[in-house]
This record gives C-alpha cells, sequence and structure tokens, in this order.
C-alpha cells in the first residue's frame, strides 16, 4: 500500500454537506495516508451508485446504508442525525392526509429515508413518483403530483411557495421512539482498509470543527452549490442538520439507526 491512497469520495451539494466537509476538501484538514477525489451528486444519485460501489467513502441515506451495510462500514462522524428536522409531507391548500389512497406523491428517491419513513407512517397505497429532491416544490405548483416528501431547504421554505404541511415524519418517529430520526450517514467501503477509515472518521471530525469554529469560511463553498441562495436559509439548513450526532453518533444516534432497521425489517422494507 503508498504512503498515501486515493480514496474516491462523494457527498451532495447541500449545505450542511458543504458545510462539513468544506475544511477537508480544501486542504484545512491534514489527510493522513489518504488523497480524496471528491464528486457532488444528488443523494439519491449517491444512494443508487453506492449498489454500483462506485465510491470509496459516501454520504448516503440511512435507508440506502442499511440495504448496502454488507458492502460499506458506518463511519462514527459527518452523519445528519436530530431531533426537529425530519422530511415533510406537503401539498396545496385542501389536502385531505386522509385521501392519500389513490393519490399520486413525489418522493426525493427511492432509497432515502424519506421515502422509508413515509412508507413507516402511512398504511395508504398512492402512486409514488422519485425524482431529484428539489423539483418536487415546482412539479406540486404545477399540480402534477398532489403531494411531496421533502428535505433539504424546501423544509424551510415551502411555506411561501402556498403550501401546507400535511405531517411532520420526523415528528411521528419521535413520537413513535423518542430517538433522533437518522436521516443521513456517512459509510466507507470495505475494501478500504480499516486503519485509513479511522483516519478519515477523525479528518471529518476535524473539518466539522473546523467549520463550527469558522463558520464563515465554508460560506461561499455553501452558496456555489445549494440550491437556495439566502444566506438565513442557510444558516437554518446547517442549524438543523449539523449537531452533536454529526461529530459522533453515539449511543443515541446508534440506537436509533437500529430502530429504523428493526422496524423497516418488520415491515418487510429491507430484504
Amino acid at each position: 500500500m503508498s504512503s498515501s491512497q486515493l480514496l474516491k469520495m462523494g457527498f451532495s451539494p447541500c449545505p450542511n454537506d458543504t458545510f462539513i466537509f468544506h475544511a477537508l476538501v480544501h486542504g484545512r484538514i491534514r489527510q493522513n495516508g489518504f488523497c480524496l477525489a471528491v464528486e457532488l451528486h444528488d443523494v439519491e444519485t449517491l444512494n443508487r451508485w453506492a449498489a454500483d460501489e462506485v465510491f470509496d467513502v459516501s454520504k448516503l441515506s440511512a435507508y440506502a446504508w442499511l440495504k448496502q451495510q454488507h458492502r460499506y462500514r458506518l463511519l462514527d462522524s459527518g452523519a445528519a442525525l436530530g431531533y426537529g428536522c425530519g422530511p415533510l409531507v406537503v401539498a396545496r391548500p385542501g389536502f385531505d392526509a386522509r385521501g392519500l389512497d389513490g393519490c399520486r406523491v413525489a418522493f426525493p428517491g427511492r432509497d432515502t429515508t424519506a421515502h422509508l419513513l413515509f412508507q413507516l407512517w402511512s398504511p395508504h397505497v398512492c402512486e409514488r413518483v422519485f425524482v431529484t429532491y428539489d423539483s418536487i416544490l415546482e412539479m406540486l405548483e404545477k399540480g402534477q403530483v398532489d403531494a411531496g416528501v421533502i428535505i433539504h431547504e424546501n423544509r424551510f421554505t415551502y411555506a411561501r411557495e402556498g403550501l401546507r404541511q400535511v405531517v411532520d415524519l420526523g415528528d411521528w418517529w419521535e413520537r413513535e421512539t423518542g430517538l433522533p430520526i437518522p436521516l443521513g450517514v456517512v459509510a466507507v467501503h470495505t475494501r478500504v482498509p480499516p486503519p485509513l477509515g479511522d483516519a478519515l472518521e477523525s479528518a471529518v471530525r476535524e473539518s466539522l470543527n473546523y467549520a463550527r469554529a469558522f463558520p464563515q469560511a465554508s460560506l461561499n463553498y455553501m452558496q456555489a452549490h445549494a440550491q437556495e441562495m439566502d444566506k438565513d436559509v442557510l444558516r437554518q439548513h446547517v442549524a438543523a442538520y449539523v449537531n452533536d450526532f454529526s461529530l459522533t453518533l453515539g449511543p443515541a444516534g446508534r440506537k436509533a439507526i437500529a430502530r429504523l432497521e428493526s422496524m423497516a425489517r418488520e415491515r418487510g422494507l429491507l430484504a
């Protein structure tokens, strides 16, 4: 093995990821024993490519990681877990959640945690449309779908589009389990030697600590990739999705992921 192994890394362009990884990918954090080739993609693209083993290390939806855990080890740092930050089901005014049967609902990807939570929450049979997260509000505005499950920046902007919340899936999860909601995780492929995985885990943690100490340093990087440019929305996004669980999953974070897995298996939503 060479003294510096090239690792191909993928994460999303969403503000929580660009905030966390900015220092790491811009040379502010030492890369011990590895160097990174970084690509930014929509989370569902990352989820799909996990099955093809495209990346050595990748941000994934928790649901996608549960499906691919035989290929990828969970890192303790870089995750998106927390309280009050779950996906929202939204619709135009007048929509009745009791009428989900037969409705057309947009999801930000088949393997997203948002899709899994909706399936756990709702027994209704609906027509499911899987699209990129940033197209859902427009589809609702045009009447192409009856309801949509929104994540990321859209969580903070849907109301100004004249939409209303049908249910907060994060709130539902918290009432059901009392645990933080596990949305996204960082995982390293089993082909990567464990010592390098450990070094990467430490580097991600250092990168987040740097971002917290110098929050303005990552702003341009965040704005360059975000769908929503408003600085207040970016700050809300980071405040919602980046927290102490991003530094370390801890017992509560790992328990939340295990509970999500057990609920999914009970419902036949994991093979």
